[in-house]
């Protein structure tokens, strides 16, 4: 019964973190975001269940201090998404020679995606009660807010017809959008959480090299089907957009670990890197769609094994 006990305290600390959200302070909101992380150390170092009862209890939790609403989206969008993240991670078979095959690291980020991106969609169906009206208004105030604060006043301001097709824009785009920022917290989240269970030694699967990580070409598929969908009305062209919008994202983080992989070894990594780094920050995030096309080809074409091993790192000198 020991997963009981730390899962319900994991879920008082998320739920608690979720719940200061509403003093609207910059801490609050930092804090806000931290909230998966409880969930996510305790389902990977204890037990996946210890992930099921943080997310009943933080539910119960913030149903209580906030309202039955809030408590269902706390279920679904923060801990429901971290559980099933450490379940698939915690996943493993005996191999041929008789070692543990655990569950590949590239294929968690393409379900890292998927969920990103179902759960964008699932908390637009709950908050408006699955009336796609009410969540088409809610994307255009989304819209509204952000081309206001960018176009609106100063150098930037725009006419009224200009205005109203940026809106416009903006509004379609945001589930695309908004699953693209939740997938880089989720992949984020995990492998940080790996990382602190790792340290304190209670994982039991040794985390594979991130830089490794290649999606299998099915999510290739699933963006392809997803970019179709995106054209059709309704709720299932939102989900086509969220798709969309998480698996270019993946692959672009693939796009960047295949970069870190190709690099190692190799003399002047830390300038190149660090340059790529600040292209990434100074372009806002449009050298993304460079790395997320690189991402494509490499699960695609299996650009790394074609182009042979990297470069060796020269050995340690003994002492």
């Amino acid at each position: 019964m020991n997963f009981v006990a730390t899962g319900i305290g994991a879920g008082l600390v998320s739920a608690l973190l979720t719940a200061v959200i509403v003093k609207a302070t910059p801490l609050a909101a930092m804090l806000y975001l931290l909230a998966p992380i409880p969930v996510l150390i305790v389902s990977l170092g204890w037990d996946h269940r210890s992930g099921l009862v943080a997310a009943l209890v933080g539910g119960l939790a913030i149903a209580f201090i906030l309202s039955p609403l809030s408590g269902i989206g706390f279920a679904l969008i923060t801990a429901l998404p971290a559980w099933w993240l450490s379940y698939l991670a915690l996943l493993g078979r005996p191999g041929p020679d008789g070692t543990m095959e655990w569950y590949p690291v590239g294929r968690l980020l393409a379900w890292a995606a998927a969920t990103a991106a179902l759960t964008i969609i699932a908390a637009g169906l709950i908050s408006t009660g699955g009336d796609y009206a009410a969540f088409a208004q809610n994307t255009r105030d989304v819209a509204e807010a952000f081309v206001n604060a960018q176009f609106a006043t100063g150098e930037g301001a725009v006419d009224a017809e200009t205005r109203e097709q940026l809106v416009a824009l903006f509004a379609r785009l945001t589930p695309f959008l908004s699953a693209q920022g939740f997938v880089t917290i989720l992949a984020l989240y995990l492998w940080a959480a790996a990382r602190i269970v790792q340290a304190s030694k209670r994982l039991p699967r040794p985390w594979a090299p991130v830089p490794e990580l290649v999606m299998p070409r099915a999510a290739g598929l699933i963006l392809v089907g997803a970019l179709i969908a995106a054209n059709v009305d309704g709720f299932i062209g939102a989900l086509g957009m969220a798709l969309s919008g998480a698996f270019l994202m993946a692959f672009a983080l693939q796009g960047l670990a295949a970069i870190h992989d190709r690099t190692r070894g190799r003399s002047g990594r830390g300038f190149l890197l660090s340059a790529l780094y600040v292209l990434i920050f100074i372009t806002q995030g449009i050298l993304m769609v460079a790395l997320a096309l690189f991402g494509i080809a490499d699960s695609t074409f299996g650009l790394r094994r074609r182009f042979g091993s990297r470069p060796t790192p020269p050995p340690t000198p003994s002492t």
